[in-house]
């Protein structure tokens, strides 16, 4: 099915999100903030309950959820990193507003599969897998769900885990950028290109189940 773009929901890029919303773990009791050290327990007891899961991360081209234009995923076996993936994907539109943010132009993607054409070689990577993680999980999830939405294409059901609240509730990281959260961590990170913020969301589970 062709994208249908008049209908797509505007999305700010990841770095424009003010709030960020707790997808995965769990939140404060009522009437009073989770003591610290319960608070890491529990973002790390989340997190040793499965070690299957595919860190993944969208760069979009402009405020649009469908307008994907680059996925990198890194699935994670048994807490071991086995396989790994990053594609150029071309969004609906030539319209790419946040060049400036992951240099990606439209004359890099023109020739690449839409995310119509992808899915069937990004989709074997999620098998398995017991959850999704994302760095702003929300950003990647709307982007996910609505390119999947735009191609007629049923949305994966896996559960989304943040890298964002994992980062503060065991380590107390803020701010909580994943650039600041890869320095804290001296994790590697060519920030914005999708392989290397995947790599780093998944790098970010695996250490804080080992708290």
């Amino acid at each position: 099915m062709p994208p249908n773009p008049q209908n797509a929901p505007r999305l700010l890029h990841r770095e424009d999100r003010g709030g960020v919303a707790n997808v995965a773990l769990q939140s404060p009791a009522p009437g009073g903030a989770m003591p610290a050290e319960r608070a890491r327990a529990v973002a790390s007891g989340a997190m040793k309950g499965s070690m299957n899961f595919v860190a993944i991360d969208f760069e979009t081209a402009n405020y649009r959820p469908d307008s994907a234009c680059a996925v990198g995923l890194v699935k994670v076996v048994g807490g071991e990193i086995v396989d790994q993936a990053v594609y150029l994907i071309r969004p609906p539109t030539r319209e790419f507003v946040f060049t400036h943010i992951h240099g990606l132009r439209w004359k890099d993607v023109a020739n690449a599969d839409d995310f119509g054409t992808l899915w069937p070689r990004l989709a074997p990577m999620l098998d398995s897998a017991a959850f999704l993680a994302a760095h702003n999980a929300p950003f990647d999830k709307g982007v996910l769900h609505a390119c999947c939405a735009s191609y007629g294409l049923a949305a994966p059901t896996l559960p989304f885990r943040c890298t964002v609240q994992i980062s503060r509730r065991v380590w107390n990281i803020r701010p909580t950028k994943l650039s600041d959260v890869c320095s804290k961590l001296s994790i590697a990170l060519n920030h914005h290109e999708a392989l290397s913020d995947a790599m780093a969301c998944a790098k970010i589970v695996l250490a804080a189940a080992q708290v």
